[in-house]
């Protein structure tokens, strides 16, 4: 999706254990590749409830203007999947650094811990009420803020194909999410509502268990600036 306005900055087929060497993972999941591409799924009972759950980091920090794309396959229901991104410490810290609480895999942790993030669950399949009507939501933190919503069109596993090419693109407080090119929903941070608007940060992948899912082909694009922004 190379064009004009934005330019590849991150590519990483997440076909190998060497593609994800540097990842971070919060929590406890098995990490494998059976079919040349990265699987994910919790090694603890969904019966732990949050404390089987995860999150599996990309350790790059990206700029504030991004376009993210993967592909997903999702294997086992139930479960929910979640991409983090714009993820910094609520002070501007790096996502990693030492003085920021740790974390492991429990959601209150990452929305109301000492993190700023947006998030957008895109396979919502873990609850009845989810199953029943399938939705992806954005969220942002800190704060369990719920500022956008629209209607999923992935299918259950049973009829699930892929791969799914999901799409997340943030540029100022503008936020667009699709899969398949089908848009989903798009929202404008006002950076009023909800506090300043989010720039710059890391990406990471969250399951909820027992959802066991597939991604490869990981691309982060820049937003190229406009004429006349560059200076000089």
């Amino acid at each position: 999706m190379e064009n004009g306005a934005w330019t590849l900055i991150y590519d990483n087929p997440l076909s190998s254990a060497k593609d994800v060497e540097r990842f971070r993972l919060e929590g406890d999941a098995a990490v494998t590749f059976p079919l040349g591409r990265m699987r994910l799924e919790s090694t603890r009972s969904e019966e732990e409830g949050q404390k089987a759950n995860f999150v599996f980091w990309c350790p790059v920090t990206f700029p504030a203007d991004i376009a993210v794309e993967w592909e997903f396959w999702p294997v086992r229901e139930p479960g929910l999947a979640i991409l983090f991104f714009a993820a910094t410490g609520a002070g501007g810290e790096d996502l990693f650094d030492p003085r920021l609480s740790p974390r492991s895999g429990p959601y209150e942790q990452y929305h109301h811990g000492d993190i700023n993030a947006l998030h957008v669950s895109y396979f919502r399949r873990k609850w009845a009420e989810e199953r029943r009507l399938h939705t992806c939501n954005l969220r942002k933190s800190y704060g369990f803020h719920l500022v956008a919503q629209g209607a999923d069109p992935i299918p259950g596993v049973a009829d699930a194909t892929g791969p799914y090419r999901v799409r997340v693109e943030k540029s100022g407080g503008a936020v667009r999410f699709s899969i398949q090119d089908v848009p989903v929903f798009a929202w404008e941070d006002d950076g009023a509502a909800y506090g300043p608007v989010l720039q710059g940060g890391k990406i990471g992948f969250r399951q909820m268990a027992p959802l066991i899912a597939e991604y490869a082909n990981l691309k982060v694009y820049a937003k190229r600036p406009e004429r006349g922004e560059e200076g000089g």
